[in-house]
């Protein structure tokens, strides 16, 4: 696997690179304009490829960017869906812009408790969303379905709700994959714990997703015991997953080569180098 981290581009593209290679990171992840805004400056349409050329040569051999948090594309409500899809289209040709592997989203929330008709109204918006960005033929970006922890009417809580998205998606299905949340599954009530286990779930997403739709593991631990459906980042290691988890998916040979990121509270620089040490140590110890 390709480990890194969320890092921050508050200081710019070039600092953030710096930071990632600085703790560690061979993949990197960050938000491309604010998370919790609808709206960002203009791009720069020059920042693409001196950005793809600085973290390749930094050593960061994937990046991605994550969507904003108000993005709801399970939505029936017409208003907070156009919102949505244009707010998609604008992270989907950001992240073109910057060769960008992929933009992780969340699917948003259904309230009426359907996952067909939610899967319905979310493989239309993102088709909305891809014919408001228009192509860019260059990039290699897809638009990857991240799974839930299952609270409320959270669509994405299983691989199946992500599958139906996928499937009903037409044209566009091959600029979809899966980004899989350790975190999210294990609150959800997914098993993770052994390598057994984790054959069980990659066959899954392969058989109902694609051969190749996961692109993306966000690799953190869980504060809260598998299947309460609360959302809680822990450190690898500390949390209720455990280091065995986390052993197994770094050594999974269907994982090798896909990048895997942490998403983790604490304190810069630390919290980032000292997870990716132990995943690390956990990827290249010899058993």
């Amino acid at each position: 696997m390709l480990i890194g981290a969320h890092v921050s581009v508050a200081n710019g593209l070039a600092a953030a690179v710096d930071y990632a290679a600085s703790v560690g990171c061979e993949s990197m992840q960050f938000f491309a304009k604010s998370p919790r805004r609808w709206e960002g400056p203009p791009a720069n349409p020059e920042a693409g490829k001196p950005f793809l050329e600085h973290r390749l040569a930094a050593g960061i051999r994937a990046a991605f960017t994550h969507t904003a948090y108000l993005i709801n594309l399970a939505t029936p409500d017409e208003i907070l869906r156009e919102r949505s899809i244009a707010a998609l289209a604008d992270e989907i040709a950001r992240a073109r812009l910057l060769f960008a592997d992929g933009v992780a989203t969340h699917l948003g929330t259904d309230p009426f408790g359907n996952p067909e008709s939610a899967a319905d109204r979310i493989a239309s918006a993102v088709q909305a969303a891809f014919d408001l960005a228009g192509t860019q033929s260059d990039s290699p970006t897809m638009l990857l379905l991240e799974n839930t922890a299952g609270s409320g009417n959270a669509y994405g809580r299983t691989i199946g709700e992500l599958a139906a998205v996928i499937d009903r998606a037409e044209e566009d299905s091959r600029l979809l994959g899966v980004c899989f949340d350790t975190c999210h599954a294990h609150a959800s009530g997914i098993d993770l714990s052994d390598e057994h286990r984790w054959s069980i779930v990659l066959n899954e997403i392969e058989n109902r997703c694609g051969s190749k739709a996961l692109r993306l593991v966000h690799a953190n631990d869980c504060v809260y015991e598998r299947g309460s459906h609360r959302d809680r980042h822990a450190w690898i290691g500390d949390g209720t997953l455990g280091l065995d988890a986390f052993a197994a998916m770094v050594r999974h040979p269907k994982l090798e080569g896909v990048p895997a990121v942490m998403e983790m509270p604490g304190e810069i620089p630390y919290k980032d180098r000292e997870n990716i040490r132990r995943l690390t140590f956990l990827r290249d110890q010899r058993v």
